[in-house]
């Protein structure tokens, strides 16, 4: 063990460092697109319109069953030789968002699917159009069940960004296997760039849990919804304190019309 750890790091530091956060950046950049693209998708499939269904149903089952690599090649190779040259970052990002936007596109599918007929209804009888229903009163719930699912796939999406080094991409996988050509000690360097994976993957992982354990209680997240809760308790309080004054000035008077009758 005292001959494994022979890389000098302090050497590569900086160029971690600039691939770690080239690493986060693809994981924003392409985790935001694939939410965005899951949910016009699952929406297609939610749609009235057949043609709508059809070609979100296609897309989705197309994309969930051909390998990210597959697609990786042909987002940067095959367009390529097609004439449609995109840089490595733009080329790793749209694999990643169209990837994952299949998969998102199920889970958003099953969440809105999954909130009852009587929401809907109950939107329509407070007077709020198809927006209103979707954005007020199915969205919100939607979330909260497609929560669990989504944070799964932005923990894997992380880990899928390690296959960017197919084209090298200039992220984690890709520094650790220029480290490795520079001083040819694998076993040491890949063991590095797995902890830094790990150390980026469980914090997150725990984080994205704590989440989902503060939406399913209930607790506000926004600025705007904790005052809204705010006051809404205050209101609640002033209502309560209301009653029992009231409550208590009638017990009064009714004591004082007893003793008078009495007397």
């Amino acid at each position: 063990m005292s001959g494994l750890f022979q890389v000098p790091w302090s050497d590569y530091r900086p160029d971690l460092i600039d691939a770690l956060g080239r690493t986060v950046s693809y994981t924003v950049v392409s985790f935001v697109g694939a939410v965005l693209l899951g949910l016009a998708v699952a929406l297609l499939r939610l749609s009235r319109a057949w043609p709508a269904r059809t070609v979100a149903a296609v897309y989705t089952e197309v994309f969930k069953n051909v390998p990210l690599l597959a697609i990786i090649f042909l987002t940067y190779f095959g367009l390529a030789s097609a004439g449609i040259r995109l840089d490595v970052f733009t080329a790793g990002c749209l694999s990643l968002v169209v990837f994952y936007a299949a998969y998102l596109s199920e889970i958003f599918r099953s969440a809105i699917g999954g909130v009852h007929a009587g929401q809907t209804e109950a939107g329509e009888a407070l007077g709020l159009g198809r927006a209103g229903i979707f954005g007020q009163v199915v969205l919100p719930q939607a979330v909260r069940q497609a929560l669990p699912g989504t944070n799964t796939m932005l923990v894997d999406l992380l880990k899928s960004t390690s296959l960017l080094v197919t084209v090298s991409a200039a992220e984690l996988m890709s520094e650790g296997r220029l480290i490795t050509s520079a001083t040819f000690r694998a076993l040491e360097v890949y063991l590095v760039i797995s902890g830094l994976y790990f150390a980026l993957c469980y914090p997150l992982s725990q984080l994205l849990l704590l989440l989902e354990r503060k939406v399913r209680a209930g607790v506000p997240l926004s600025p705007w919804r904790r005052r809204r809760v705010r006051a809404a308790r205050v209101l609640l309080a002033a209502d309560i304190g209301t009653g029992l004054a009231t409550d208590v000035g009638t017990d009064i008077g009714t004591d004082l019309e007893r003793k008078e009758a009495t007397a």
